[in-house]
């Protein structure tokens, strides 16, 4: 994350993200596939580093390989051609005097590893060290359960692992195109370490 001053002089924290440039890599159809959707790459790799299959998948779309794929459903179809290259310039943002829009960014989550109940699930803790009890402070406490169901409920917060999971950020005002360097600045945070990909929707 960074910052940048408004017109105001606030401050705003934000995010910088490189939104292209993406290579229609395949165009799904409902004649043929069942359903309609535009298939973009990103981020070259060396040709070694993919395999037989994938490098055919390129060549048909006339690119280089690229490390990741992904499809989008809500596409029009009709409007791009296999191995068109999509820029920032093409996501229609509507930003000038008095006009602001918005942006849905989705990644995955940083992964925290295993934790106990009061990183992952806010719980209090068992409480004070007395009685004896200097060694349970951050401890789940009773789980609830007696001789009926003689079970743990599904469900039931407890430690376990925490992060790495995908996440989806609603309505972040974008603030800065930069189309040059094909880079989009949007206000708050988005999901993931730094360097992460994301998944950017208008």
């Amino acid at each position: 994350m960074t910052s940048v001053f408004s017109a105001e002089g606030k401050n705003l924290p934000c995010t910088v993200i490189e939104a292209g440039p993406c290579v229609v890599t395949q165009i799904r159809t409902v004649e043929k596939d069942g359903y309609a959707a535009v298939q973009l790459a990103y981020d070259d790799i060396k040709e070694k580093h993919a395999s037989k299959p994938l490098k055919g998948h390129f060549e048909k779309a006339g690119t280089t390989p690229k490390r990741k794929l992904v499809e989008f459903k809500n596409f029009d179809t009709t409007a791009v051609k296999l191995g068109d290259v999509l820029t920032v310039n093409d996501l229609n943002l509507q930003l000038g005097e008095g006009m602001v829009d918005y942006l849905d960014v989705v990644g995955i989550s940083k992964g925290k590893g295993f934790q106990g109940v009061v990183k992952r699930h806010g719980f209090a803790g068992v409480g004070g060290q007395t009685h004896g009890q200097d060694d349970r402070l951050r401890h789940p406490g009773s789980l609830g359960a007696s001789s009926w169901p003689s079970r743990v409920f599904k469900g039931m917060r407890m430690a376990g692992h925490m992060g790495s999971n995908r996440v989806k950020v609603t309505n972040l005002e974008v603030i800065k195109l930069i189309p040059e360097s094909n880079l989009i600045v949007v206000k708050g945070s988005v999901p993931g370490a730094k360097g992460s990909y994301v998944i950017v929707e208008d």
